[in-house]
C-alpha cells in the first residue's frame, strides 16, 4: 500500500492522516468543508511541531511528513487509493452515504475501512460493492500517541483484507487487535458502561465530579477519571455509542443516564464546547468542576 485517503478532517481524521504521513505514505485528507480542512492543516502542523520539540521527529521529518498530505474537498483525489478510511461523525446514515460516495470513485480492489467506534461493520458494508473488502480500523485518540488499533472483522470481511490491514497497522508501529463485529466491539462495550455508571453515581448524589474521578485515578490506576475522559471523548459521542449498545443488545444496562442526555441537549458536550463535567479554556491547567448542570 502506498496511497491512503482519509475522509473527514475532524479530530480523528486529521490524527490518522498525520500518523500515516510520518511513515511516508501519500495521504489524501478529504472533507467537504474548507473550514474543517484549514483547521486540520493547522492542527497537524502544530502537532508535528510538538513532536519536533519533544525530539520524537526531526525538523526534516516534520517537513517531509507535512508535504505527504494533500488537503482536498474533492473525492476525485481518492481514485488511486489503496486504502480509504472513513472518519466522519459517528452516525450510521452519514457513514453509509460517505461510503457510497467512496465506492463510486475507488477501484473494486481498494480496501475500505471505517474508523467507527461502535457501529456495525457488517451493516456499513452494505453501502459498498464487494463487502469483503470492508473492515473496521478503530484508532484511539490522540492517534499519533495511542498504540492500539482495534481491527473489526465484519461478517463478510475476507481473510485477504484482514491480513493486509493487520500488516499495514504493524508497519505504522501500531498494535492491531482483532475483534468480531458486535455492538461497541471490545473497547467501548467495556468503557462506555463504566463512564455511564460514573455519571449515574453523580446523578444519584453518591459523590461529586472530582471525587469520582479521583477515586478511579488513585484507586484503579486510571490515568484519567471517567467523567474527565467523557469530556475529552465528547458527551454526544458517548451518548451515541450507548444508544448503539442499547439498540444492539436490547439490554437496559446500556441505557444512557438522564443526566448525560440532558447535558447533550443543553450543548454541554465536554472539552470541544468548553464545558461538560468540567469547564475548559480559561488558560489554567487546573480543571474547574461545572456545578450548574449537576443539580
Amino acid at each position: 500500500m502506498k496511497i491512503i485517503s482519509v475522509i473527514g478532517a475532524g479530530t480523528m481524521g486529521n490524527g490518522i492522516a498525520h500518523h500515516f504521513s510520518l511513515f511516508n505514505y501519500s495521504v489524501n485528507l478529504v472533507d467537504i468543508n474548507n473550514k474543517f480542512l484549514e483547521r486540520a492543516r493547522q492542527t497537524i502542523s502544530t502537532n508535528l511541531d510538538r513532536q519536533v520539540k519533544k525530539e520524537i521527529i526531526t525538523q526534516e521529518e516534520k517537513d517531509n511528513s507535512f508535504n505527504n498530505i494533500q488537503f482536498s474537498t474533492s473525492f476525485e483525489n481518492i481514485k488511486e487509493s489503496d486504502l480509504v478510511i472513513e472518519a466522519v461523525t459517528e452516525k450510521a446514515d452519514l457513514k453509509k452515504d460517505v461510503l457510497m460516495d467512496i465506492n463510486k470513485y475507488v477501484s473494486g480492489t481498494s480496501i475500505i475501512a471505517s474508523n467507527t467506534s461502535s457501529i456495525s461493520i457488517t451493516n456499513l458494508a452494505n453501502a459498498i460493492s464487494n463487502p469483503e473488502r470492508m473492515i473496521g480500523m478503530h484508532f484511539m485518540n490522540p492517534v499519533p500517541v495511542m498504540k492500539l488499533v482495534e481491527i473489526i472483522r465484519g461478517y463478510q470481511t475476507s481473510e485477504h483484507t484482514l491480513n493486509k490491514i493487520v500488516e499495514l497497522t504493524k508497519k505504522i508501529q501500531k498494535a492491531p487487535i482483532i475483534v468480531n463485529d458486535y455492538p461497541g466491539f471490545i473497547s467501548n462495550r467495556i468503557l462506555m458502561p463504566m463512564i455511564n455508571e460514573a455519571i449515574y453515581a453523580l446523578y444519584e448524589g453518591v459523590a461529586g465530579v472530582r471525587e469520582i474521578d479521583t477515586i478511579m485515578k488513585l484507586g484503579m490506576a486510571h490515568p484519567m477519571g471517567p467523567l474527565q475522559l467523557a469530556d475529552y471523548i465528547g458527551l454526544d459521542v458517548c451518548l451515541s455509542i450507548l444508544n448503539v449498545l442499547f439498540e444492539g443488545f436490547g439490554n437496559p444496562k446500556y441505557s444512557a443516564c438522564p443526566l448525560l442526555k440532558n447535558m447533550v441537549v443543553a450543548g454541554k458536550l465536554g472539552k470541544k464546547t468548553g464545558e461538560g463535567f468540567y469547564t475548559y479554556g480559561n488558560g489554567s491547567s487546573e480543571l474547574t468542576v461545572s456545578y450548574q448542570f449537576l443539580k
